[in-house]
């Protein structure tokens, strides 16, 4: 395998001890752990020969679980192997309220993402009976959450994830599309916006909607004003999403015991109060037989077989997993749900010679995840058999659901026989970690988004070398056909697709599976408002459970600047859009980051700065020092000193100084160290400084640490576009649109399948 797959996975999956000896000495000890803790809920005598079965579908990266599963199967890790939550429903109350976070803290913390339906909070400036108050309205909650979501650092090193959502009548639902207008705000939240049929038809025959709470009908407004405006904050902040809410509960096979209102961050998972999700992905990518020749294909009886025996691994996890809370625990048992989905899809077509969102493409995929559901509903109706149907299975009511009504005779007839052992069955989730894991092969649904970049990585001694990463699929073209040969019409990217490409696919996909898909429209920054307003609509029509989209533009990204680039036949040139091979050239403000296993070593002599902050209630200044080591000719943060004639904060400040100064001399993401202090707020108040509110002396001392490390050009300005001249530049390589990482700095962070993640680093986070 690749540089990059054995980094990631001694990075996130790979079982170390606490002092970091590995435990896990290759690839196959991950396997043979991950398969003996899913065969451990077999019976005694058949645990052996189902583990075989387990690690040999793992081995080769032909069926991947969720990073939750490799991170932490077989451990005694206190985590849970679930990736997707949505939490109960929020009672209308200050005790609900906070009852409400702190059971997201604890879900957090065992590194679940979770999803929040605040529709239940009555509106901003609405009576608070009983204190003669008003309400502060659903929005501002929020903010209470994401700034408990900044403190908690997820299980395997990721931060905590979550998705709002908020019903389309609420009567603060502008509020709630605009909310990330404002810079850095709701920076954890995924936002969706609960849209009904009703206000579709609404839009279509350009009436009045009403907005509403309890019974109250507060406002009238323009159904056509609201979509406008919903799709002119996503054409400008690339959100918030939309979820098709009333298909969602049409089309779900446990309609008839709940009632969904909110998914996981990254919308692949629609889910009732308490829902929880396990994911895995088929890679297809590994599927393929005689690639690039004309009669390539897909073995799709090997893909039937590797379903099966996946869908038996994740069901075996439902009931070795632990759980944050006793109430996810309750309902995942009762209904057994899981997500078997794909990754690898655009290069498995790529392998096919078919261009991604063609309608042969659109015919691959009908008979690919055809092949797949049918599968994995024989294998679940199977298990049922054997092990018993999901405790609250009804055989009359799950097959005259919607999506049970269009299964083939066979595999009613199996279910009518023996049951269900899952509830639902089928899920397209993001996969961008472990697909790199895998080498690199798409992602998700998603087409490629680039065919190569730089990516740094760590040598043994601690120093630090750059290498090209390649797509899976174009690595395995220049390997056949040689460096010089022309890419033929089929490589498309996600930049140089037009929407309609991308929503053909998700249709195509929605309509095999029982969830939904985590998908990113991608569209060029050129695209006019009057073009892009017109793709949720789409997605509505073409019968989408949800759509999101991403557009690059001066409140969410920049451009990517590139060194060279190589464009394939049939590709449409566009404005700020991805070409087929980009690799990014140095930035003038990259941070430079490295991944050490042992600290520095402390030169005699470091270069600095000293830092004065008064703070309202000390009657003594505070001098924060700030050292640089120099490393590659390039200045990064060491060791921190913190000093005060105030004894009473003697403690903290030689505590703070230590901790800091530990991380900084140990490398890799030191970006956190300053999003944790910034987050702390201090019950008695802060200050104002500069014209802002500062909520702590820690959040103070989080500033000048960030300020430092911008002005030494360790660390890009958060935020902030690329100035003009490299905007020029990008945009005439034609460079991908992006961001800068908050980890490494690199402008190179992108929007994919709902959620971010860093091409130069690997860091992802939703929201």
């Amino acid at each position: 395998m690749s540089d990059i797959a054995h980094q990631i996975w001694d990075m996130k999956y790979r079982l170390k001890q606490p002092d970091g000896t590995p435990v896990d000495r290759d690839f196959a000890d991950t396997w043979a752990r991950v398969a003996l803790a899913a065969a451990h809920a077999e019976p005694p005598e058949t645990r052996a020969r189902r583990a075989l079965e387990f690690a040999g579908a793992l081995t080769g990266h032909r069926f991947l679980p969720a990073g939750r599963i490799l991170a932490g199967a077989g451990t005694d890790r206190s985590v849970t192997l679930f990736n997707c939550f949505v939490m109960g429903t929020i009672e209308d109350s200050m005790d609900g309220i906070f009852t409400a976070v702190k059971e997201a803290a604890l879900t957090l913390q065992q590194g679940g993402g979770i999803g929040y339906d605040f529709s239940t909070l009555r509106p901003a400036g609405a009576l608070v009976k009983g204190v003669g108050a008003d309400a502060s309205g659903p929005v501002s909650f929020m903010d209470v959450w994401d700034s408990m979501c900044r403190t908690i650092m997820s299980a395997g090193s990721r931060r905590g994830a979550m998705m709002a959502t908020l019903s389309i009548d609420h009567p603060d639902i502008e509020a709630f599309i605009d909310a990330k207008r404002e810079r850095g705000r709701l920076r954890n939240f995924n936002l969706s916006v609960l849209v009904s049929d009703a206000f579709m038809d609404a839009v279509k025959a350009d009436t009045d909607w009403e907005l509403k709470f309890g019974g109250r009908v507060y406002r009238t407004v323009k159904a056509r004003d609201l979509w406008d405006r919903i799709m002119r904050a996503t054409y400008d902040n690339a959100e918030p999403g939309v979820i098709f809410i009333d298909r969602i509960n049409e089309e779900n096979n446990l309609g008839y015991v709940e009632n969904i209102r909110a998914t996981n961050p990254c919308g692949e998972q629609p889910l009732p109060p308490y829902g929880a999700c396990l994911l895995g992905s088929l890679n297809l990518a590994k599927l393929v037989t005689n690639p690039f020749e004309d009669d390539a294909h897909l073995d799709v009886e090997e893909l039937a077989r590797l379903t099966r025996t996946a869908v038996r691994l994740l069901d075996n996890v439902i009931d070795v997993s632990r759980f944050p809370l006793e109430a996810q625990r309750a309902e995942a048992h009762a209904k057994r749900r899981i997500g078997l989905g794909v990754t690898g899809l655009a290069d498995a077509l790529i392998f096919c010679k078919v261009r991604y969102g063609s309608p042969e493409s659109v015919k691959l995929i009908d008979e690919w995840l055809s092949a797949l559901s049918d599968a994995a509903y024989l294998a679940s109706a199977e298990l049922a058999g054997e092990k018993g149907p999901f405790p609250l299975f009804n055989a009359h009511a799950f097959l005259e659901r919607p999506f049970a009504l269009r299964l083939p005779p066979e595999v009613r007839a199996a279910i009518a026989r023996n049951g269900m052992r899952n509830g639902l069955v089928t899920s397209i989730a993001p996969t961008g970690t472990i697909s790199l894991f895998a080498g690199n092969v798409s992602s998700g649904v998603e087409p490629v988004f680039a065919y190569a970049y730089n990516r740094k990585v760590l040598q043994p001694d601690g120093s630090q070398t750059t290498e090209t990463v390649e797509d899976y699929a174009y690595r395995a073209f220049r390997a056949k056909f040689g460096e010089e040969a022309a890419l033929p019409d089929y490589f498309v990217n996600a930049q140089t697709l037009a929407p309609e490409d991308h929503l053909a696919v998700q249709a195509a996909a929605q309509r095999h599976i029982d969830s939904s898909i985590s998908k990113t429209v991608n569209v060029p920054v050129s695209i006019s408002f009057e073009a892009f307003k017109d793709v949720y609509l789409q997605a509505y029509d073409l019968g989408c459970k949800g759509c999101t989209t991403y557009r690059p533009n001066d409140v969410t990204g920049s451009v990517l600047d590139v060194g060279t680039a190589v464009a394939a036949p049939g590709s449409i040139p566009v404005e700020g859009a991805a070409v087929l091979l980009a690799r990014p050239a140095p930035v003038s403000r990259d941070g430079d980051v490295v991944y050490m296993t042992r600290p520095f070593d402390r030169p005699e002599v470091l270069i600095g700065q000293t830092y004065k902050i008064k703070w309202v209630d000390s009657d003594h200044a505070f001098y924060i020092t700030i050292n640089d080591i120099e490393r590659d000719g390039r200045r990064r943060p060491f060791e921190v000193f913190i000093n005060s004639k105030n004894m009473e904060a003697y403690a903290w400040a030689v505590a703070l100084t230590r901790m800091i100064s530990a991380v900084f001399r140990r490398g890799g993401d030191v970006s956190f160290v300053v999003e944790e202090l910034k987050a702390i707020f201090d019950p008695r108040g802060g200050q104002w400084s500069e014209g802002r509110y500062v909520p702590s002396l820690m959040a103070a001392i989080g500033d000048v640490i960030e300020k430092h490390m911008i002005d030494t050009g360790f660390l890009a300005p958060r935020d902030v576009p690329l100035p003009p001249e490299k905007r020029a530049m990008a945009v005439a390589a034609e460079g991908a649109p992006a961001r800068f990482c908050p980890r490494c700095s690199s402008p190179s962070f992108v929007k994919l399948e709902g959620c971010d993640q860093c091409l130069s680093c690997g860091y992802a986070r939703c929201g």
